[in-house]
């Protein structure tokens, strides 16, 4: 699946300013498409979003339940995400614990642990190695589009609702029923 899926961070609300730049450094090194503010209309075009939170539907990461680019959310490092943030996600992962476990994991460390997985799944190629340590491209090849707007997280979830409804109107035009709403993401998103 090389080349064909990209993965982008998304991040809403995180409270401590140095996880935002320990994010990017993760994003960095497993190859991440960008890093985005929620509310950017183009990353929800062409990809899922995934919600890395521990839901009643979350899927493990280990699962690698990815279906095509995704866009992935982190929310606060206390909080979690929002039920505003959960409502613009497709669908959630979440990691699992096999030691004696703890609440929850930073913001950062849960990042590069997704970003590995997915990075795994789509089989992004292995940077290079040189001695005991990587080699470091001298900028980023198609990556930082670097676009961004303002818009409000209401206008995001509102879009989404808008975007789920016309694709059960084209499934049921289509001879489809509700039940089949996640498959009909994938009409939506096409260019």
């Amino acid at each position: 699946m090389a080349a064909a899926v990209e993965s982008v961070v998304m991040v809403h609300n995180v409270a401590k300013r140095h996880n935002v730049g320990t994010l990017a450094r993760s994003a960095t090194a497993f190859g991440v498409a960008e890093v985005v503010v929620v509310g950017r209309r183009d990353d929800e075009r062409g990809c899922d979003i995934c919600g890395v939170e521990i839901t009643e539907d979350a899927k493990p990461v280990t699962a690698h339940p990815f279906r095509r680019s995704t866009a992935f959310l982190f929310g606060n490092e206390g909080t979690g995400l929002s039920q505003k943030e959960c409502d613009i996600c497709d669908f959630f992962v979440y990691i699992p614990q096999y030691g004696g476990g703890t609440a929850s994991l930073n913001v950062t460390v849960a990042g590069s642990i997704v970003l590995h997985h997915f990075g795994v799944w789509a089989g992004f190629p292995e940077r290079g190695r040189e001695g005991n340590k990587f080699i470091v491209a001298d900028r980023p090849q198609g990556h930082s589009r670097g676009l961004y707007c303002t818009d409000s997280i209401e206008a995001v979830i509102e879009e989404r609702k808008m975007r789920k409804e016309n694709a059960c109107d084209i499934l049921e035009e289509n001879g489809g029923s509700h039940r089949q709403e996640s498959n009909g993401l994938d009409l939506m998103f096409t260019d």
